[in-house]
């Protein structure tokens, strides 16, 4: 079981966290994040799970276009031209955190968990997932008007899926 975030996880989600990274450990490979609309969440539930956390290499927190262009190595005008919630960004924050770090997959998540412009959806979120070797998996999702926290389980949920299916 989690320890920190339990309290606040749907079951499933904590289980899926602890086979993914027994998993992971099984076969000796290192996880890393790229986050943005989940804030940090996934690489805390990755870090979370007691005697299994060594499968975690690191995590990148990249909230704004500025961020996902000095961590990642993403180009401004690409964030600008395709938007920062869309499969070509997501795709290149999955393939600049396995670039940016010694993990052998990569996932990543940006998306709008809660309401910001009249032109975003909320619960539109774009998932990547990057493994040495493969091409990249991107996964789309409408979560609908659920709330900030809402999104960000669900998040959780799809993000553990593709991680396990890059396993």
């Amino acid at each position: 079981m989690t320890e920190t975030l339990s309290p606040a996880l749907p079951d499933e989600v904590d289980r899926a966290a602890r086979k993914l990274l027994e998993a992971a450990c099984d076969k000796e490979l290192t996880l890393a994040t790229a986050e943005s609309c989940t804030g940090g969440l996934l690489a805390s539930l990755l870090t979370d799970v007691d005697g299994a956390s060594h499968a975690f290499e690191r995590g990148f927190v990249v909230y704004t276009n500025e961020a996902k262009s000095e961590l990642l190595g993403i180009p401004l005008d690409l964030i600008e031209r395709e938007g920062a919630v869309s499969k070509v960004v997501a795709c290149a924050m999955a393939e600049g955190a396995l670039k940016g770090s010694k993990a052998d997959i990569a996932i990543s998540v940006t998306g709008f968990a809660g309401r910001g412009a009249p032109e975003d959806e909320p619960g539109l979120v774009h998932f990547a997932c990057a493994r040495q070797g493969r091409p990249t998996a991107h996964r789309e999702a409408h979560f609908g008007d659920i709330g900030r926290g809402g999104v960000r389980v669900e998040c959780l949920r799809t993000g553990l899926e593709m991680l396990a299916e890059a396993l």
